[in-house]
Parts: structure tokens; sequence; C-alpha cells
């Protein structure tokens, strides 16, 4: 299944290039009263949504995915974690372009760890990012990110995939600058999302998955999820030990090499194999989304 958030926060499901709206299925979803539970209200209760959803597309028309504008997958997520440098090939370019590493020495993941993502820097595909920083280099980064669907404390590796809902496009935006990586990445507009969810049960192996990210139709980043240096089982186990990970959680799975500056103006194609595409517009202020 794929689905996603659409138009003022409507639910859809996804076949081909038709949306069909299923937001009467959250009527379905058990009141909330302070304080919420923790983890995203519809993923805590997404499998027994799911059936209801595949019906209601059944007997629903679809209006095409282009005429609705896409938001993030995920509405609130109560983490957002991320994996620095993990691909070899941006580790070692980190390392040799003084404007991505400001002087510093660029460690590997086994160093670092993960680190977290605020969730208010999250948007989805019809949505912009704001690169209003002029003094600063502002680089896009696609990464394969997934979705918590279980809630797991101390995951094995070997059960790591039982615990994810789904699989998203992320794109990480990066500000340059000395500062800690959680503010450099954390600025609004800076996570982007989409196009859709699609559930793991789709997805044989995410550790094989092409990707692409282009600017303005010139390709930028390319590379095959198989390349990551902890792959999805290790870093979903490595960052329960020690957050839990709770339903609506995402991880980002770091980026390749071949990350570069956009500009207001440019537009940025990302593509994941078995996942799909999005087209991310990059403007110069902000406006009332």
């Amino acid at each position: 299944m794929r689905f996603c958030r659409f138009n003022d926060h409507r639910l859809g499901v996804v076949r081909d290039a038709l949306v069909h709206d299923v937001t009467a299925v959250l009527d379905g979803l058990p009141p909330l009263r302070w304080p919420t539970p923790q983890g995203d209200h519809f993923f805590n209760h997404f499998e027994s949504l799911r059936p209801r959803m595949q019906t209601l597309a059944d007997a629903l028309p679809g209006v095409p995915v282009s005429s609705v504008r896409l938001l993030s997958p995920v509405a609130n997520p109560g983490k957002i974690v991320a994996a620095p440098v993990n691909y070899q090939l941006h580790l070692d370019e980190s390392r040799a372009d003084k404007a991505i590493n400001f002087g510093n020495q660029v460690k590997t993941i086994s160093d670092y760890g993960v680190f977290l993502k605020a969730a208010s820097s999250m948007i989805g595909a019809g949505q912009a990012v704001v690169a209003d920083w002029p003094e600063r280099r502002i680089d896009h980064e696609i990464e394969l990110a997934l979705v918590v669907g279980k809630k797991g404390f101390r995951i094995a590796e070997d059960q790591a995939l039982a615990h994810v809902a789904g699989y998203m496009i992320g794109l990480d935006m990066t500000i340059r600058g000395t500062e800690d990586r959680s503010f450099r990445k954390s600025l609004d507009t800076f996570t982007v999302f989409g196009p859709h969810v699609v559930t793991a049960d789709e997805i044989s192996d995410p550790n094989r998955l092409d990707f692409e990210l282009q600017v303005n139709q010139q390709t930028r980043q390319k590379a095959n999820t198989g390349q990551l240096i902890w792959n999805v089982q290790k870093l979903i186990s490595y960052a329960s030990q020690a957050y839990t990970l709770y339903p609506g959680d995402i991880i980002m799975t770091g980026t390749p090499e071949g990350v570069g500056p956009v500009l207001p103006g440019d537009t940025m194609h990302a593509w994941i194999d078995q996942i799909g595409e999005m087209t991310v517009a990059v403007r110069g202020s902000h406006s009332a989304d």
C-alpha cells in the first residue's frame, strides 16, 4: 500500500497516478486527551485502519496525484533520527571539501552515532524548501527514510525490519557551518518527506534500492542503499539502544556523495526505486504554509 497526506490534511491511498481520499477512516481513531500517548496517533493505529483504507480506496474514485498538494506523510513524529556520513564516498568528499568540513576533521558514523532533527523542520513534496540565508551555503542530501510502525527498545538487528511501517524519500537539507548538526539540519523546511509512504511489505530489501537526485535536471547524487556503511537494520538497532522507538518515529539513513548547494529558484527532483519520485522547489522566503 501507498498512502499520503495532502491538501488540508487529507489522507489518501495512492494507486498508479491517482490518489483516493480515505480521510473518513480517521473517524475510527480513538479520541485523544492530554497528555497524548507517545507516537503519531495515526501510526499507533495504522494496522487496524489499513483494511478500511483499502476498502474505501476500492470504492472511491481517485484524482491525479499531480492535482493535489502533498504534505509530509507523517504528521507528528515523536523524533526524527538521522545518520551522519553513512556512505564511504560522502565521507571522503566531506573530508576533502573545506566548504563542507570548515577545517574540522570529519569522523565516521561509528564515531558520531546518530543525531536528532527537529520535527518542526518537516515539510512535504508539495511545499518548498526555503533558502533564506544568502551568506551561507545550503546543500541538498537525498536519503532513504523509514517510518517506525511498532514500539521497540534495544531491538536486535535480526528483528529490526519487523518494526518498520514503511519507507519514504527524504531530503536532509543542510546549512554549512561550524554549528552542531542538529542546528544546521533543523531549520524550518529543511526536512522533506514524500511523496508517500510505501508499506514495508512492498519493499523486499531496503538495502538494495537505487536512488538519484537532480537539481535543475542535472544529476547531483546517484547511488544504491547497498553502499550504506551501517545498513537499515543496524541503524534501527543502534538508535533503539538509546531511544525507545515509537510508531511514527522516522529514521533517515544518510546521504551519498554529490552533495551540493541549492539556491532560490532551483528545483530538486528525487527518485528512489520501488518508492517513487517527487519534485521540490527551493524559494527565498517563507510564506504562510
